[in-house]
């Protein structure tokens, strides 16, 4: 007898569907599972039949076929438990019920019975609203990610036993409800503020408006100026993430499977901070099973990388491309996936090895070989890709001393947010938000300074030899400089400021 259940597998941070067709002939006892799956699904059948037992159902001692359609892609993970065993009871007769065909089974068994949860759940319950499915059975454990999905029955399960005497209609299962604004208001809170960072008024201009435009940001200076602690401020002063960008990120994360339990969406935008010994493959996704990398759990968010030259070259080199694109694309021989990589890249670096270029307070112990070599680390085309460079000098005493406590990170909020709705109004219908995510189409559209900008800038290309790449950045910059102050022209003084933070560009390459 054949049966047929409707599952799911993740190809990138999408699902698509997958049949599994269970076939029972009468013969001597053997499993076989076709369809490309793994190892993981092919240890599957000793913990089903384990399951079926325990739970007080008959489990055939017959030729049992499982095939997972389409047969051209592969199969991994443990998701296909529910969904193989419901079918061999269907096969069996143990289960009689229409709702097969209306609803999409994914989860893990154990040996009792009873329903693990998965990875992957919310791209599975974005499929079935597609494909017009009643709804989605799944584990307990991933409920509140799956409720988020309008439109859709999303229906806990606990053991294999409520899902059979469901089908069989002897018992219902309530349904899962989550209010989406209610979530977006209990995650607001941050531990840290921007009022606790003292001095460094230079750079806080610098981040808040790089937040407010969605600009890429390189910090240089010694060691403990502060540096990492205005890194990891800056998503205070970042406006909260609508709920596209939300679900689009916790998609990733519930792919990578790093989804906290019982979360239902990422409603504070990542921060990602890797160490300067990650792989190319972990700072933007792949392995032999291709998975999302750092840069892809940074989207809509921000990646920072401290200590920058430290990183080896092929790492930071690989960034270019999603810089550039906001998408990675992992090409391996069973398959090729694409990731959101669209983030803030924040880093941060000494001027030096020794730290102390620059510094009054400390004396530079390196030669002039030393410099160049350090800071040829970092290639030209990465620099051009970061919008602004600032230097982040030590702080004197004066300022550590003050008993005053400078703008809070809500205070700074409201002007990105307001230049941020400027943006949106003028960026509408297409397909960027913010000044940063302009081509160059939208910059000469947008961008475009008076006479006496146009002077200014033509002299800053020829003294400082800026490239092609960095003269973009400049009017970019400029642009998010005029939002902040609700100009709609750009005045001489927002390329004044803009080139400002572009003055590194000679000197670190």
């Amino acid at each position: 007898m054949l049966a047929k259940i409707l599952s799911s597998a993740l190809s990138g941070i999408n699902a698509y569907q997958v049949e599994v067709e269970v076939d029972i002939q009468h013969g001597l006892p053997a499993w076989t599972t076709v369809g490309l799956p793994d190892t993981v699904v092919k240890e599957s059948k000793d913990r089903i039949r384990s399951a079926i037992k325990n739970c007080g159902y008959q489990f055939p001692v017959d030729k049992i076929t499982v095939n997972l359609a389409p047969a051209s892609q592969k199969k991994e993970g443990s998701s296909f438990d529910l969904p193989i065993a419901l079918g061999i009871l269907a096969a069996s007769g143990q289960i009689k019920s229409k709702r097969l065909k209306e609803y999409m089974f994914l989860g893990e068994l154990s040996l009792d019975g009873h329903i693990k949860p998965v990875r992957g759940v919310l791209p599975v319950a974005l499929l079935a609203k597609k494909n017009k499915l009643q709804g989605v059975l799944i584990p307990k454990a991933n409920m509140a990610e799956a409720a988020v999905v309008p439109e859709i029955k999303v229906m806990p399960v606990e053991n294999l036993s409520q899902v059979v005497e469901f089908l069989n209609g002897l018992t219902e299962i309530p349904q899962v409800k989550i209010n989406r604004e209610e979530i977006f208001k209990q995650d607001q809170n941050y531990e840290v503020d921007f009022q606790e960072v003292k001095g460094q008024a230079y750079a806080k201009r610098a981040l808040e408006i790089a937040a407010a435009g969605g600009h890429n940001v390189l910090m240089i200076g010694p060691p403990g100026t502060g540096k990492t602690m205005l890194a990891r401020r800056l998503p205070t002063i970042l406006p909260p993430m609508r709920f596209e960008e939300a679900l689009e990120t916790t998609r990733i994360y519930s792919v990578a499977g790093l989804l906290p339990p019982g979360h239902a969406l990422v409603t504070k935008r990542p921060f990602r901070a890797p160490h300067h010994t990650i792989s190319d493959a972990g700072l933007i996704g792949g392995g032999q099973t291709p998975r999302p990398g750092e840069a892809t759990l940074a989207h809509n968010g921000i990646l920072f990388l401290d200590e920058l030259p430290e990183f080896r070259r092929n790492v930071l080199e690989a960034l270019r491309q999603p810089l550039e694109d906001g998408i990675i694309t992992v090409a391996r021989v069973g398959a090729t996936v694409s990731y959101p990589a669209r983030f803030m890249l924040v880093c941060a670096m000494n001027p030096c090895p020794c730290g102390f270029l620059g510094d009054s307070r400390h004396q530079c112990t390196c030669s002039y070989l030393q410099i160049q070599r350090y800071r040829a680390k970092v290639s030209g085309p990465l620099l051009d890709r970061i919008d602004l460079h600032i230097e982040v000098p030590a702080v004197n005493y004066q300022d550590l001393s003050q008993s005053a406590k400078g703008e809070s990170s809500g205070e700074i909020r409201k002007r990105v947010e307001a230049a941020r709705g400027i943006q949106a109004k003028r960026l509408s219908k297409r397909k960027v938000y913010c000044n940063a995510q302009m081509g160059t189409k939208l910059v000469n559209k947008f961008c475009v300074p008076d006479n006496a900008g146009k002077t200014l800038l033509e002299t800053a290309m020829e003294r400082l030899g800026l490239s092609a790449r960095a003269y973009t950045r400049i009017l970019k910059i400029a642009r998010t400089i005029a939002d902040l102050e609700a100009e709609e022209k750009i005045l001489p003084q927002h390329i004044a400021e803009a080139i400002q933070y572009r003055t590194f560009d000679r000197e670190i390459i």
